[in-house]
């Protein structure tokens, strides 16, 4: 039996295609673009390295302790610049990682940071009576929370390098009337704009809590009666 030439199948070849090779000249403008995209990329990563570690970081509100100001789901920028120039002030929405009182008192430390408003600085008399929080004997102009305490709390004094925080949510906080006061070594920054949701895009600034200018100091801040827990 003879096979017909015309007819047969394809021979297939047993060595593959040789890709095509590009020339020296080519081949070393290729390498150099590689080359200057890694360098690129490597500057990136450094500089997002560095200005989350010491410029600003984006944050996000997962609990509901700083309604009304700030709603879960909330993303903020918090700046790490300015407490390095002046110490925070009242008024101040900070983000912290939990101090050491934290586990102390409950067993465990969050894996989350806290966010809070600072109402108390170093020197501060700081009391709750009534629904009222009292700094310095003067009661506080707070336009911003959801509701007045439902608790209270003896005059206390914020000590050295430490800060007295609550959260807006004043009844649903976890916060310096639960724990005591917070270090400035745990304080990561400020908070200062919100950049979603979209509809809520704007700058934070801080609210300045203000004395009433109608009460009169109230006599049991005269004096501390107690301290609590650092």
């Amino acid at each position: 039996m003879t096979l017909d030439p015309q007819n047969a199948p394809p021979v297939q070849s047993e060595s593959p295609p040789t890709a095509p090779v590009l020339p020296e000249s080519q081949r070393w403008r290729w390498l150099q673009g590689q080359r200057e995209n890694l360098q690129i990329l490597v500057i990136a990563l450094v500089l997002a390295v560095v200005i989350r570690i010491f410029i600003a970081e984006p944050r996000y509100i997962p609990s509901d302790s700083m309604e009304p100001t700030l709603l879960v789901g909330d993303r903020l920028v918090v700046e790490k610049v300015s407490y390095r120039l002046h110490p925070p002030q009242t008024g101040d929405i900070i983000v912290f990682d939990p101090p050491a009182q934290f586990q102390e008192q409950f067993g465990f430390i969050p894996d989350k940071a806290f966010i809070k408003r600072i109402i108390g600085t170093p020197g501060d008399i700081v009391q709750i009576e009534a629904g009222t929080v009292y700094r310095n004997g003067q009661p506080l102009v707070e336009p911003y929370i959801a509701e007045a305490p439902s608790y209270e709390m003896p005059p206390v004094q914020v000590p050295t390098d430490h800060y007295f925080v609550m959260g807006d949510n004043r009844n649903n906080s976890n916060d310096s009337h639960v724990w005591g006061f917070l270090p400035r070594h745990n304080i990561i920054g400020r908070a200062v704009f919100r950049f979603f949701p979209f509809q809520r895009l704007g700058w934070l600034n801080a609210e300045q809590q203000l004395p009433s200018a109608t009460s009169s100091e109230p006599q049991i801040v005269q004096q501390v009666r107690g301290e609590l827990p650092r």
